[in-house]
């Protein structure tokens, strides 16, 4: 056991921005977004998801994007706590950087399970979809608050 404890999470080396907005949020999503080592054809799909939300919005997709990540970002979350032969769903507070990594992870999944379009064109649609507050990353973000105040009783088990 080391006695000067580990690093903590939030402290841990941020991806560098990407070339093409200097954000590393976008950086962040395409590494979300990578599969199979293909990280070109992730760049390629954000960047065209982007592109398409300047498009249809006529605004700076960075702060579209931002606006989503913003709006689907979960408060808190039930985590499962052994107490006595009985489990409970325990509510707990999600850090800012914790909840920011879910949010890219349920816009990413939502995109994922649509059909018919391409990925750029399904990521696009479902930011869109959470900057007014609709499509299934914010309703993911709804049913984590809604499980999270049926729990609430169980608040004083967090540890």
């Amino acid at each position: 056991m080391p006695r000067k404890g580990l690093r903590p999470r939030d402290r841990r080396a941020l991806p560098s921005p990407d070339y093409k907005y200097q954000s590393v949020l976008v950086s962040r999503l395409v590494n979300k977004l990578n599969y199979q080592g293909k990280k070109n054809a992730s760049e390629h799909i954000m960047y065209g998801a982007m592109e398409i939300i300047a498009e249809k919005t006529k605004e700076e997709a960075l702060t579209v994007l931002t606006k989503a990540i913003e709006n689907v970002r979960p408060l808190l979350e039930v985590k499962a706590r052994r107490v006595g032969g009985a489990t409970y769903q325990v509510p707990i507070e999600v850090s800012q950087t914790r909840s920011t990594t879910i949010a890219m992870r349920w816009l990413l999944d939502a995109a994922r399970q649509k059909t018919g379009k391409p990925m750029a064109a399904r990521l696009a649609d479902e930011i869109l979809a959470a900057t007014k507050k609709e499509g299934m990353a914010f309703k993911k973000r709804e049913d984590t608050h809604k499980m999270a105040e049926a729990n609430r009783a169980f608040a004083h088990y967090r540890w």
